[in-house]
């Protein structure tokens, strides 16, 4: 029998909602300043009525709802799941203000790509949006890199055990310290500091490429925010093709690899550990993949003659298939070169790479290279327990910060979440296939959606079907979430709808 959520999980869950929607109301003061400093008055009060209607929807959770310094797993994946949906749909208020979107769908479409740092946009006349519009959509995957909840636990949440609760529900997993509160601050303090050196590196290699000092700082700003959130968001429509410099191509590609690596890792290396770079099983992981994809690209463009030059396969094939292993979007070519020009080889290299994505607990989306390492080792366990005499005991293990012995939880867990996108991948190439696309590019799009990654066939566009829109809505906060929580909160809205009242409540 299903019972019905009590008042006071309700309340816990509104309370925690409404903490969320308060992160997001104080982030808007950070482009609603930008467009103050900038002279755009309009953008500014788009902002200030955006900002208060976040604060107002706090006020009335707090009042409706009451103070709750503790979260049962329950409520922490609701709160989670639902606090995503309600920031997406007050942090699309700017957005559909602005008058750059068609529709409401489609400023919501932008920010949940944004949230998720998946770089897809509808958004219209992006190289003439104003710089606070452009700096809250960066700061969107900047933010939502980190985690919108991790924003929320450094500063609006109490250190509890409700704390790890949502901050696990985020598809977050491992603590750097043993407090989650401040494991959430250690995420931003490293976060920050590779922010500074990388816009100064940015800033100076776009002044050099000819930029006015102004503008190049703006620009190293959004640039870095989008490459370090795995988010792939650009200020111009063409993406990286639009700064036609091998600089920013390099300086960008550090900056994504690196934002794509476990927290954890970075939190080691930080600490001294540098050989866990190389012992961790989401490196090696990262590495076989990586090999894997180039091979396959390598003879794709072989067979079609194309960037045979050293340089040229560096910056139109590597850097592309970096992007898409990394779960990013950046990109330095027009979107239908990898249907008409990549071919079918290299742009299925692509897509493999964006469907494994990028590390655990990182800005990135995908399987995860964990769960490919755990799913391999699994696989060659069971070979070894085959081939070993009956009496043998094998038992195979990962290094991951620590060594960790495989069990049948472990593996059954990795194989869950593994099957849940390679589903959410099959039916968006179906839909988008029985809207009249090609099958390649249908199933493209949908991967790019699903593992947060950006990149486009040309299927994503303003006059896409709207079902579409809303599947990969969908999709991307799904695939950020890593769907447990999503479960979490479609069980709880059902249970509320149809669940029997408990005795004596």
């Amino acid at each position: 029998m299903v019972l019905r959520p009590t008042g006071r999980d309700v309340k816990a869950i509104g309370w925690g909602i409404g903490r969320v929607v308060l992160g997001v109301g104080l982030l808007m003061t950070v482009p609603l300043l930008t467009s103050i400093c900038c002279g755009e008055w309009d953008a500014s009060l788009d902002f200030l009525v955006s900002a208060l209607a976040c604060l107002t929807f706090w006020l009335s959770m707090e009042v409706l709802c009451g103070r709750h310094e503790d979260l049962t797993w329950y409520q922490g994946m609701v709160v989670t799941s639902g606090g995503w949906l309600a920031a997406t749909l007050l942090g699309a208020v700017p957005h559909w203000l602005s008058g750059h979107f068609s529709s409401y769908l489609d400023a919501v479409f932008d920010v949940m790509s944004g949230y998720t740092t998946t770089g897809l946009f509808l958004l219209q006349d992006l190289d003439h949006l104003s710089h606070g519009m452009n700096m809250w959509r960066h700061l969107l995957s900047y933010a939502g890199g980190q985690g919108i909840i991790v924003i929320a636990l450094t500063f609006l949440f109490a250190g509890s055990s409700g704390a790890l609760r949502i901050y696990v529900a985020e598809g977050k997993e491992e603590r750097l310290l043993p407090n989650v509160i401040s494991t959430s601050r250690a995420i931003w303090r490293i976060s920050l500091t590779y922010f500074a050196v990388g816009v100064a590196f940015l800033w100076v290699a776009l002044i050099r490429e000819g930029m006015t000092a102004g503008r190049g700082f703006l620009h190293s700003t959004w640039l870095f925010m989008g490459a370090w959130s795995t988010g792939g968001f650009a200020p111009q429509a063409l993406n990286l093709l639009y700064y036609h410099s091998f600089l920013v191509e390099v300086l960008t590609l550090g900056i994504f690899v690196l934002g794509s690596f476990n927290f954890a890792l970075h939190f080691a290396a930080w600490s001294g550990n540098r050989r866990e770079i190389w012992r961790n099983v989401e490196w090696r992981s990262f590495m076989v993949t990586l090999l894997t994809a180039s091979l396959i690209m390598s003879v794709g463009f072989g067979k079609k003659g194309l960037y045979s030059d050293l340089i040229m396969y560096f910056r139109r094939g590597l850097y592309n298939l970096l992007s898409a292993h990394t779960t990013t979007g950046n990109s330095n070519v027009y979107s239908v070169s990898f249907l008409k020009d990549y071919g079918f080889p290299a742009m299925a290299a692509v897509m493999m790479a964006m469907a494994v994505g990028a590390s655990a607990c990182s800005t990135g989306g995908g399987f995860k290279n964990l769960r490919m390492g755990i799913l391999f080792r699994s696989v060659r366990q069971d070979v070894r327990r085959i081939l070993s005499p009956e009496s043998s005991v094998v038992e195979e293990k990962i290094h991951h910060i620590k060594d960790t012995w495989l069990d049948d939880a472990l593996v059954r867990g990795a194989a869950f979440i593994v099957l849940c996108y390679v589903v959410l991948y099959f039916a968006g190439g179906v839909l988008g296939s029985i809207f009249g696309y090609p099958p390649s590019v249908a199933f493209f799009d949908s991967i790019s959606a699903g593992s947060n990654t950006g990149l486009s066939a040309g299927l994503v566009a303003p006059a896409m079907p709207a079902p579409l829109k809303v599947f990969y809505v969908f999709s991307m906060w799904a695939g950020r979430l890593e769907f447990v929580s999503v479960f979490a909160l479609a069980g709880f809205l059902g249970a509320f709808l149809k669940g029997r009242r408990a005795r004596g409540a």
